[in-house]
């Protein structure tokens, strides 16, 4: 299904594959009996237990030592450099060939809102000197603190303000939706600088890199979906918590850019990862399909099973294509977010119908544990959201549209 890819990257997913089967698939076989067991996956405060914990911190530091922890960190930073065709192929192909049944597998590679990217690039000395190579090696994780509960997609409806105190600033403001928030070292928080600018829509937002354990820094609750019992999301609010001059990354007052500037990537992220889980749960349902019987006939002769599963591969298909494209038009130096929010649209709304053909096409089976479908809906179906929804890209597309600006 991939078009060809240059036999570097080619190489590059080849050894990936290789790491999650030497050092991911061990430590899941010797935790088998916990990772079966949410009840063991999460304490009773609805947290990783410490045995997830140092799981997933060991898979992080073996992939940072052996150089696919930060692949797609900028050279500049002492990262492997990697573009944007690569971040699509490395994350569609983990998805694609370890499902949710090793889940683990996807701490292998640092994704750019939960651990090191480009957006240190605008980091201080300080901060480039002393956090960000526990970033690099996998030791500390970020969060990235942007939403509000009355700012998600209008972010110009911040309220998280910083104030200047001394030779650094006071932050205070509640953050929701914060990926990682349970666990994150440091957090990378927006707040209101300049209310003037702000309210007019014209900036006034700044971006400040805050250490999880400073006073007046807390994780109120966690926001647990689908009836689980633990959460990987957080609420989390800041009361006159200081912070210094150089914590803030990227220029004063300019810190909605510098977030925006990973939005692009997220999406094509979502993209990837959304066209490798349905890729997934196309073959699983193709496979039982080819074995499960009924009336003596292999279900895949019939065509009220095959044909929607022949739909699902074509319209997979485009929207593997639209991430690439999006992928190549960023490589070459091009903005892409219009091409970027329309593969993000495609690939997450073929996954729903995906997933949805795959549990249908196992019957019974396929709403089991056992072969990981629900947990793939649910998955996917959180990224319909996530980094825009597909009303607010719709939203931004047709004022593209309007300019006459036609991604095509």
């Amino acid at each position: 299904m991939t078009l060809e890819l240059d036999i570097e990257l080619e190489e590059l997913l080849d050894g990936l594959r290789r790491f999650v089967t030497a050092e991911v698939l061990p430590r899941e076989e010797a935790m088998q009996e916990v990772l079966a067991d949410p009840r063991k996956i999460y304490d009773e405060a609805g947290r990783y237990t410490q045995q997830i914990m140092d799981a997933r911190r060991e898979i992080r530091e073996a992939a940072a030592e052996a150089g696919f922890y930060q692949m797609f960190v900028p050279t500049e930073l002492g990262g492997g450099g990697q573009g944007a065709v690569a971040l699509y192929a490395v994350w569609e192909d983990l998805y694609h060939r370890w499902g949710m049944a090793h889940w683990l597998a996807f701490d292998s590679v640092a994704h750019w809102a939960t651990g090191p990217s480009q957006l240190f690039l605008e980091a201080s000395d300080r901060v480039q000197r002393e956090v960000f190579p526990l970033l690099m090696a996998g030791k500390k994780t970020l969060c990235f603190a942007m939403s509000e509960p009355d700012a998600g997609s209008d972010l110009w409806m911040m309220t998280t303000s910083a104030r200047r105190d001394g030779a650094g600033w006071r932050i205070n403001g509640t953050k929701q939706w914060m990926t990682n928030g349970p666990y994150a070292d440091y957090a990378l928080v927006f707040a209101v600088t300049d209310a003037e600018a702000s309210a007019q829509r014209k900036g006034g937002l700044s971006a400040f890199l805050v250490p999880t354990t400073e006073p007046g820094y807390q994780v109120d609750s966690l926001i647990k979906i689908y009836g689980h019992i633990g959460s990987n999301e957080a609420i989390v609010s800041l009361t006159d918590t200081w912070v210094p001059d150089d914590a803030i990354l990227g220029s004063l007052n300019n810190g909605l850019q510098l977030g925006l500037a990973g939005t692009t990537l997220g999406r094509l992220y979502n993209s990837a990862r959304s066209v490798g889980l349905s890729r997934w749960a196309l073959e699983t349902a193709l496979e039982y399909a080819k074995v499960r019987t009924t009336f003596g006939t292999p279900i895949i002769d019939y065509q009220g099973v095959s044909f929607p599963l022949v739909d699902r591969s074509i319209e997979l298909l485009g929207a593997h294509l639209m991430g690439l494209h999006a992928a190549r038009l960023l490589d070459a130096g091009r903005s892409a977010v219009a091409e970027a929010a329309m593969a993000k649209i495609c690939s997450t709304e073929v996954a729903g119908r995906t997933i949805d053909q795959a549990v249908q096409a196992l019957g019974g089976m396929g709403l089991t544990n056992e072969v990981h479908l629900t947990k793939a809906w649910q998955e996917l179906r959180a990224v319909r959201i996530a980094d825009g929804s597909a009303e607010i890209l719709r939203r931004l597309l047709v004022g593209r549209l309007q300019k006459g600006a036609v991604p095509l």
